[in-house]
Protein backbone atom coordinates (compact mmCIF):
# COMPACT_ATOMS: atom_id res chain seq x y z
CA UNK A 1 0.00 0.00 0.00
CA UNK A 2 1.20 2.92 -0.86
CA UNK A 3 1.40 6.15 1.57
CA UNK A 4 2.88 8.92 -0.06
CA UNK A 5 -0.18 10.61 -1.83
CA UNK A 6 -1.09 11.45 2.34
CA UNK A 7 2.16 13.60 2.96
CA UNK A 8 1.94 17.07 2.46
CA UNK A 9 4.93 17.42 3.85
CA UNK A 10 9.06 17.40 3.61
CA UNK A 11 10.71 14.84 5.33
CA UNK A 12 14.28 15.41 7.00
CA UNK A 13 15.55 13.10 7.77
CA UNK A 14 18.49 10.85 5.72
CA UNK A 15 19.79 7.55 7.25
CA UNK A 16 23.39 9.37 6.47
CA UNK A 17 22.21 12.07 9.21
CA UNK A 18 20.56 8.89 11.40
CA UNK A 19 23.91 7.15 11.24
CA UNK A 20 26.18 10.00 11.91
CA UNK A 21 24.20 10.87 14.75
CA UNK A 22 25.91 10.58 18.56
CA UNK A 23 24.32 10.51 21.97
CA UNK A 24 24.75 12.81 24.14
CA UNK A 25 24.87 13.29 28.05
CA UNK A 26 21.17 13.37 27.82
CA UNK A 27 18.42 12.41 25.56
CA UNK A 28 17.49 14.31 22.15
CA UNK A 29 15.15 14.30 19.34
CA UNK A 30 16.17 14.55 15.43
CA UNK A 31 12.41 15.69 14.09
CA UNK A 32 11.66 14.19 10.91
CA UNK A 33 8.54 15.73 10.25
CA UNK A 34 4.58 16.15 10.36
CA UNK A 35 5.21 14.97 14.43
CA UNK A 36 7.66 11.70 13.52
CA UNK A 37 10.90 11.90 14.73
CA UNK A 38 13.51 9.88 16.51
CA UNK A 39 14.73 10.04 19.97
CA UNK A 40 18.32 9.04 20.81
CA UNK A 41 19.43 7.66 24.19
CA UNK A 42 22.29 8.47 26.29
CA UNK A 43 23.37 4.48 25.64
CA UNK A 44 23.09 5.06 21.81
CA UNK A 45 19.47 3.90 20.68
CA UNK A 46 17.76 5.34 18.47
CA UNK A 47 13.61 5.10 18.57
CA UNK A 48 11.16 6.21 15.91
CA UNK A 49 8.01 7.57 17.68
CA UNK A 50 5.01 10.01 16.42
CA UNK A 51 3.58 12.33 18.47
CA UNK A 52 -0.12 13.86 17.54
CA UNK A 53 -3.20 15.44 19.53
CA UNK A 54 -6.03 13.61 19.96
CA UNK A 55 -9.27 14.70 22.00
CA UNK A 56 -7.26 17.34 22.76
CA UNK A 57 -4.73 15.68 25.15
CA UNK A 58 -1.21 15.36 23.52
CA UNK A 59 0.00 11.77 22.80
CA UNK A 60 3.26 9.71 21.74
CA UNK A 61 3.37 6.12 20.05
CA UNK A 62 6.36 4.37 19.74
CA UNK A 63 7.07 2.90 16.21
CA UNK A 64 10.35 1.04 16.96
CA UNK A 65 14.42 1.33 17.02
CA UNK A 66 16.24 2.13 13.64
CA UNK A 67 18.12 0.83 12.02
CA UNK A 68 15.24 -2.32 12.69
CA UNK A 69 13.29 0.01 10.96
CA UNK A 70 14.14 2.09 8.31
CA UNK A 71 13.44 5.81 7.06
CA UNK A 72 10.79 4.21 4.37
CA UNK A 73 9.10 1.96 6.81
CA UNK A 74 8.81 4.37 9.59
CA UNK A 75 7.27 7.11 7.60
CA UNK A 76 5.04 4.36 5.97
CA UNK A 77 3.94 3.73 9.57
CA UNK A 78 3.77 7.50 10.33
CA UNK A 79 0.95 7.91 7.03
CA UNK A 80 -1.08 5.23 8.67
CA UNK A 81 -0.84 6.58 12.11
CA UNK A 82 -1.61 10.44 10.60
CA UNK A 83 -4.49 9.18 8.64
CA UNK A 84 -6.00 6.87 12.04
CA UNK A 85 -6.38 10.52 14.09
CA UNK A 86 -7.77 12.35 11.35
CA UNK A 87 -10.35 9.59 11.45
CA UNK A 88 -10.25 10.24 15.72
CA UNK A 89 -8.81 6.80 16.34
CA UNK A 90 -5.67 6.38 18.76
CA UNK A 91 -2.68 4.75 17.28
CA UNK A 92 -1.62 3.25 20.54
CA UNK A 93 -4.46 0.89 21.06
CA UNK A 94 -3.74 0.13 17.44
CA UNK A 95 -0.42 -0.74 18.02
CA UNK A 96 -1.19 -2.50 20.91
CA UNK A 97 -3.49 -5.06 18.85
CA UNK A 98 -0.81 -5.27 16.00
CA UNK A 99 1.55 -6.25 18.01
CA UNK A 100 0.08 -9.34 19.62
CA UNK A 101 -0.96 -10.43 16.07
CA UNK A 102 2.59 -9.97 14.79
CA UNK A 103 3.37 -12.09 18.20
CA UNK A 104 1.03 -14.50 17.53
CA UNK A 105 2.54 -14.89 13.82
CA UNK A 106 5.74 -15.15 14.70
CA UNK A 107 5.02 -18.04 17.17
CA UNK A 108 3.28 -19.69 14.08
CA UNK A 109 5.64 -19.11 11.63
CA UNK A 110 8.14 -20.98 14.14
CA UNK A 111 5.86 -24.20 13.65
CA UNK A 112 7.46 -23.38 10.06
CA UNK A 113 11.01 -23.48 11.03
CA UNK A 114 12.15 -20.32 10.01
CA UNK A 115 15.69 -19.47 12.38
CA UNK A 116 13.94 -15.56 13.34
CA UNK A 117 10.21 -17.02 14.58
CA UNK A 118 11.90 -20.21 15.98
CA UNK A 119 14.48 -18.12 18.64
CA UNK A 120 11.53 -15.55 19.60
CA UNK A 121 10.06 -18.92 20.53
CA UNK A 122 13.10 -20.02 22.46
CA UNK A 123 13.46 -16.51 24.22
CA UNK A 124 9.94 -16.65 25.81
CA UNK A 125 9.89 -20.38 26.84
CA UNK A 126 13.51 -20.93 27.67
CA UNK A 127 14.15 -17.48 29.37
CA UNK A 128 10.81 -16.97 30.49
CA UNK A 129 11.99 -17.40 34.14
CA UNK A 130 15.12 -15.16 33.61
CA UNK A 131 15.33 -11.14 34.36
CA UNK A 132 13.56 -8.52 31.63
CA UNK A 133 17.39 -6.88 31.82
CA UNK A 134 18.60 -10.72 30.39
CA UNK A 135 16.00 -11.29 28.24
CA UNK A 136 16.06 -7.77 26.46
CA UNK A 137 20.25 -8.28 25.70
CA UNK A 138 19.65 -11.62 23.82
CA UNK A 139 17.14 -10.31 21.93
CA UNK A 140 19.52 -7.41 20.92
CA UNK A 141 21.93 -10.14 20.16
CA UNK A 142 20.20 -11.49 18.02
CA UNK A 143 18.50 -8.59 16.89
CA UNK A 144 21.84 -7.23 15.71
CA UNK A 145 24.00 -9.90 14.46
CA UNK A 146 22.29 -12.28 13.70
CA UNK A 147 18.61 -12.19 12.32
CA UNK A 148 19.91 -10.15 9.78
CA UNK A 149 22.15 -12.85 8.69
CA UNK A 150 20.23 -16.15 8.43
CA UNK A 151 16.31 -15.16 10.03
CA UNK A 152 14.44 -15.83 7.29
CA UNK A 153 16.44 -18.91 6.96
CA UNK A 154 14.76 -22.46 8.27
CA UNK A 155 16.47 -24.06 10.71
CA UNK A 156 17.84 -27.02 8.93
CA UNK A 157 18.97 -24.58 6.13
CA UNK A 158 21.71 -22.88 8.59
CA UNK A 159 25.43 -24.16 8.20
CA UNK A 160 28.27 -23.92 10.11
CA UNK A 161 29.16 -21.30 7.41
CA UNK A 162 26.44 -19.27 7.94
CA UNK A 163 27.20 -19.04 11.91
CA UNK A 164 31.12 -18.31 11.03
CA UNK A 165 30.55 -15.36 8.99
CA UNK A 166 28.47 -14.28 11.59
CA UNK A 167 30.96 -14.68 13.98
CA UNK A 168 33.86 -13.81 11.63
CA UNK A 169 32.83 -10.02 11.40
CA UNK A 170 32.71 -9.46 15.46
CA UNK A 171 36.31 -10.50 15.31
CA UNK A 172 37.54 -7.36 16.74
CA UNK A 173 35.02 -7.58 19.64
CA UNK A 174 35.53 -11.64 20.45
CA UNK A 175 33.55 -11.64 23.47
CA UNK A 176 30.38 -10.31 21.31
CA UNK A 177 31.64 -12.97 18.76
CA UNK A 178 31.48 -15.73 21.40
CA UNK A 179 28.31 -14.49 23.02
CA UNK A 180 26.51 -14.67 19.76
CA UNK A 181 27.83 -18.15 18.54
CA UNK A 182 26.64 -19.45 21.92
CA UNK A 183 23.29 -17.85 21.76
CA UNK A 184 22.65 -19.33 18.34
CA UNK A 185 24.03 -23.17 20.12
CA UNK A 186 21.32 -22.43 22.99
CA UNK A 187 18.50 -21.87 20.21
CA UNK A 188 19.44 -24.90 18.50
CA UNK A 189 19.64 -26.52 21.44
CA UNK A 190 15.93 -25.94 21.72
CA UNK A 191 15.62 -27.21 18.58
CA UNK A 192 16.92 -30.33 18.70
CA UNK A 193 14.96 -31.01 21.71
CA UNK A 194 11.93 -30.00 20.14
CA UNK A 195 12.92 -33.01 17.21
CA UNK A 196 12.81 -29.95 14.48
CA UNK A 197 16.63 -30.72 13.70
CA UNK A 198 19.54 -33.23 14.26
CA UNK A 199 22.65 -31.36 14.16
CA UNK A 200 23.57 -27.85 15.77
CA UNK A 201 25.49 -25.45 13.13
CA UNK A 202 27.23 -23.79 15.78
CA UNK A 203 28.92 -26.10 18.24
CA UNK A 204 32.03 -27.32 15.47
CA UNK A 205 32.75 -23.35 15.70
CA UNK A 206 33.62 -23.35 19.81
CA UNK A 207 37.21 -21.98 20.10
CA UNK A 208 37.25 -20.38 16.41
CA UNK A 209 37.40 -16.87 17.99
CA UNK A 210 39.59 -16.69 20.68
CA UNK A 211 38.39 -15.27 23.86
CA UNK A 212 40.58 -12.84 26.27
CA UNK A 213 40.36 -14.04 30.00
CA UNK A 214 37.92 -12.05 31.60
CA UNK A 215 39.03 -9.56 33.72
CA UNK A 216 37.73 -8.96 37.17
CA UNK A 217 36.34 -5.55 38.06
CA UNK A 218 39.22 -3.09 39.31
CA UNK A 219 38.96 -2.59 43.23
CA UNK A 220 39.57 0.39 45.23
CA UNK A 221 42.22 0.31 47.80
CA UNK A 222 41.12 2.25 51.40
CA UNK A 223 42.94 5.58 50.23
CA UNK A 224 41.29 4.77 46.88
CA UNK A 225 37.90 5.04 48.56
CA UNK A 226 37.72 7.58 49.92
CA UNK A 227 38.97 10.11 46.47
CA UNK A 228 36.51 8.38 45.08
CA UNK A 229 34.01 9.26 47.72
CA UNK A 230 34.80 12.86 48.11
CA UNK A 231 35.06 12.94 43.71
CA UNK A 232 31.14 11.59 43.96
CA UNK A 233 29.97 14.72 46.11
CA UNK A 234 32.28 17.19 44.24
CA UNK A 235 30.58 15.92 40.28
CA UNK A 236 27.76 18.20 40.67
CA UNK A 237 25.63 15.55 39.09
CA UNK A 238 21.67 15.62 39.95
CA UNK A 239 21.21 14.86 43.69
CA UNK A 240 19.29 11.49 42.72
CA UNK A 241 22.43 10.06 41.06
CA UNK A 242 24.96 10.79 43.27
CA UNK A 243 22.59 8.89 46.18
CA UNK A 244 22.14 6.06 44.05
CA UNK A 245 26.03 5.92 43.79
CA UNK A 246 26.62 6.04 47.82
CA UNK A 247 23.25 3.13 47.60
CA UNK A 248 25.48 1.42 45.49
CA UNK A 249 28.29 0.88 48.29
CA UNK A 250 26.36 1.44 50.89
CA UNK A 251 24.16 -1.97 49.73
CA UNK A 252 26.44 -3.91 47.76
CA UNK A 253 24.35 -4.77 45.07
CA UNK A 254 24.34 -4.82 41.81
CA UNK A 255 23.30 -1.46 40.13
CA UNK A 256 20.34 -2.71 38.41
CA UNK A 257 19.15 -3.54 42.00
CA UNK A 258 19.70 -0.16 43.44
CA UNK A 259 18.12 1.75 40.03
CA UNK A 260 15.00 -0.26 39.85
CA UNK A 261 14.44 -0.20 43.92
CA UNK A 262 10.93 0.71 44.91
CA UNK A 263 9.71 2.84 48.00
CA UNK A 264 7.67 -0.20 48.83
CA UNK A 265 10.18 -2.81 49.25
CA UNK A 266 12.17 -0.24 51.94
CA UNK A 267 11.30 -0.40 55.99
CA UNK A 268 13.08 2.40 57.07
CA UNK A 269 11.97 1.46 60.76
CA UNK A 270 13.01 -1.98 60.12
CA UNK A 271 16.63 -0.74 58.50
CA UNK A 272 16.12 -2.90 55.45
CA UNK A 273 15.15 -3.47 51.83
CA UNK A 274 13.88 -6.51 50.88
CA UNK A 275 14.26 -7.08 46.57
CA UNK A 276 12.28 -9.51 45.09
CA UNK A 277 13.31 -12.27 43.41
CA UNK A 278 12.51 -11.24 40.03
CA UNK A 279 14.66 -8.64 40.09
CA UNK A 280 18.18 -10.20 41.54
CA UNK A 281 20.79 -12.50 39.54
CA UNK A 282 19.81 -15.43 41.98
CA UNK A 283 16.24 -15.67 41.10
CA UNK A 284 16.01 -15.25 45.15
CA UNK A 285 14.58 -12.49 47.21
CA UNK A 286 17.48 -10.77 48.90
CA UNK A 287 17.41 -8.57 52.26
CA UNK A 288 19.54 -5.59 52.52
CA UNK A 289 20.32 -4.09 55.73
CA UNK A 290 20.67 -0.57 56.01
CA UNK A 291 23.12 1.57 58.13
CA UNK A 292 22.34 4.85 59.70
CA UNK A 293 24.10 6.69 56.75
CA UNK A 294 21.98 4.73 54.47
CA UNK A 295 18.85 5.24 56.05
CA UNK A 296 19.76 9.44 55.80
CA UNK A 297 20.28 9.26 52.83
CA UNK A 298 17.07 7.44 52.33
CA UNK A 299 15.65 10.20 54.01
CA UNK A 300 16.81 12.82 52.37
CA UNK A 301 15.75 11.29 48.71
CA UNK A 302 12.61 10.46 50.36
CA UNK A 303 12.10 13.86 50.25
CA UNK A 304 13.02 14.38 46.39
CA UNK A 305 10.91 11.19 45.05
CA UNK A 306 8.79 9.28 48.24
CA UNK A 307 5.45 10.19 46.21
CA UNK A 308 6.97 8.28 43.13
CA UNK A 309 7.04 4.66 42.93
CA UNK A 310 11.16 4.23 42.51
CA UNK A 311 13.30 5.64 45.18
CA UNK A 312 15.77 6.21 41.83
CA UNK A 313 13.39 7.80 38.67
CA UNK A 314 14.90 9.11 35.65
CA UNK A 315 15.23 12.76 35.45
CA UNK A 316 13.08 12.60 31.78
CA UNK A 317 10.27 10.15 32.62
CA UNK A 318 8.99 10.09 36.55
CA UNK A 319 7.41 6.80 35.78
CA UNK A 320 10.65 4.97 35.09
CA UNK A 321 13.75 3.97 36.81
CA UNK A 322 17.02 6.09 36.43
CA UNK A 323 18.48 4.65 33.36
CA UNK A 324 22.21 2.17 33.79
CA UNK A 325 24.11 4.33 31.56
CA UNK A 326 23.30 7.88 34.23
CA UNK A 327 25.45 5.84 36.23
CA UNK A 328 27.86 4.52 34.00
CA UNK A 329 28.22 7.66 32.64
CA UNK A 330 29.12 9.67 35.78
CA UNK A 331 31.53 7.04 36.89
CA UNK A 332 33.43 7.58 33.75
CA UNK A 333 33.49 11.71 34.28
CA UNK A 334 34.54 10.67 38.17
CA UNK A 335 38.59 11.73 38.17
CA UNK A 336 40.19 10.61 41.57
CA UNK A 337 43.08 9.06 40.38
CA UNK A 338 42.08 5.46 39.60
CA UNK A 339 40.91 5.01 35.43
CA UNK A 340 38.51 2.99 34.52
CA UNK A 341 36.69 2.20 37.78
CA UNK A 342 33.02 1.25 36.58
CA UNK A 343 29.77 0.63 39.06
CA UNK A 344 30.17 -2.88 39.35
CA UNK A 345 33.48 -2.71 41.01
CA UNK A 346 31.84 -1.19 44.26
CA UNK A 347 30.99 -4.45 45.45
CA UNK A 348 34.89 -5.85 45.01
CA UNK A 349 35.79 -2.73 47.08
CA UNK A 350 33.00 -3.25 49.80
CA UNK A 351 33.66 -6.98 50.16
CA UNK A 352 37.60 -6.73 50.07
CA UNK A 353 37.33 -4.01 52.86
CA UNK A 354 35.16 -6.50 55.13
CA UNK A 355 37.13 -9.10 54.96
CA UNK A 356 40.38 -7.36 55.10
CA UNK A 357 38.68 -6.33 58.38
CA UNK A 358 37.87 -9.38 59.99
CA UNK A 359 34.62 -9.88 58.62
CA UNK A 360 34.27 -13.88 57.26
CA UNK A 361 33.62 -14.95 54.11
CA UNK A 362 29.90 -16.29 54.69
CA UNK A 363 28.95 -12.76 55.97
CA UNK A 364 30.41 -11.21 52.80
CA UNK A 365 29.08 -13.68 50.23
CA UNK A 366 25.25 -12.84 51.93
CA UNK A 367 25.61 -9.28 51.93
CA UNK A 368 26.72 -9.64 48.08
CA UNK A 369 23.74 -12.34 47.59
CA UNK A 370 26.08 -14.42 45.88
CA UNK A 371 24.26 -18.29 45.43
CA UNK A 372 25.44 -21.27 47.43
CA UNK A 373 26.34 -24.13 44.94
CA UNK A 374 25.49 -26.41 47.73
CA UNK A 375 22.05 -26.59 48.63
CA UNK A 376 22.17 -27.54 51.99
CA UNK A 377 23.97 -24.32 52.33
CA UNK A 378 22.26 -22.41 50.44
CA UNK A 379 18.93 -23.24 53.07
CA UNK A 380 21.28 -22.68 56.42
CA UNK A 381 22.21 -19.63 54.92
CA UNK A 382 19.10 -18.30 53.88
CA UNK A 383 18.98 -14.71 55.79
CA UNK A 384 20.55 -15.60 58.43
CA UNK A 385 23.57 -13.78 60.00
CA UNK A 386 21.26 -11.02 60.54
CA UNK A 387 23.51 -9.56 62.97
CA UNK A 388 26.65 -9.83 61.61
CA UNK A 389 25.48 -8.68 58.30
CA UNK A 390 23.88 -5.29 59.99
CA UNK A 391 27.45 -4.80 61.68
CA UNK A 392 29.59 -5.07 58.94
CA UNK A 393 27.51 -2.66 56.99
CA UNK A 394 27.76 -0.43 59.32
CA UNK A 395 31.33 -0.84 59.66
CA UNK A 396 31.61 -0.17 55.82
CA UNK A 397 29.61 2.93 56.23
CA UNK A 398 31.50 4.53 59.14
CA UNK A 399 34.89 3.07 56.80
CA UNK A 400 33.90 4.82 54.05
CA UNK A 401 33.33 8.18 56.17
CA UNK A 402 36.41 7.77 57.75
CA UNK A 403 38.26 7.34 54.35
CA UNK A 404 36.90 10.41 53.17
CA UNK A 405 37.90 12.32 56.00
CA UNK A 406 41.47 11.25 55.75
CA UNK A 407 41.54 11.97 51.80
CA UNK A 408 40.01 15.65 52.93
CA UNK A 409 42.55 16.04 55.36
CA UNK A 410 45.51 15.04 53.28
CA UNK A 411 44.17 16.95 50.42
CA UNK A 412 44.02 20.17 53.30
CA UNK A 413 48.04 19.83 53.89
CA UNK A 414 49.69 19.45 50.21
CA UNK A 415 47.20 22.51 49.59
CA UNK A 416 49.34 24.22 52.22
CA UNK A 417 52.18 22.46 51.14
CA UNK A 418 52.12 23.86 47.75
CA UNK A 419 51.09 27.40 49.35
CA UNK A 420 54.22 27.39 51.13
Amino acid sequence: MKMSRNRHFNYTLTPTRLNSAKPQEKPYKLTDGGGLFVLIQPGGSKTWAYQYRLDGRRREVVIGRYPEIGVADARDRHAEYRAMVAQGNDPVAHKRTDDAERNARALMEADEGQFKAFSLKWLDERLGNKSDGYRAQMRSLLDRFVWAEIGRKSLDEVRPAHVLAIIEKRRDTPNTAENVRVLIQQVYNYAIQKLLVETNPALALRGVIEVPKAEHHRHLSESELGAFWRAVGKQGAHPSTTAAVKLLMYSMCRKAEVLRAKWSEIDTDKAQWDIPAERMKSRRPHRVYLSTQALELLEVQRALTGDLEYVFPSAFRANVPMADATLNHLFKRLDFGVPEFCPHGTRGTAATLLREHGFSRDVVELLLAHTERSQTAASYHHHELEADRRRAVQYLADEIERQAAISAAGNVVSIKAKST
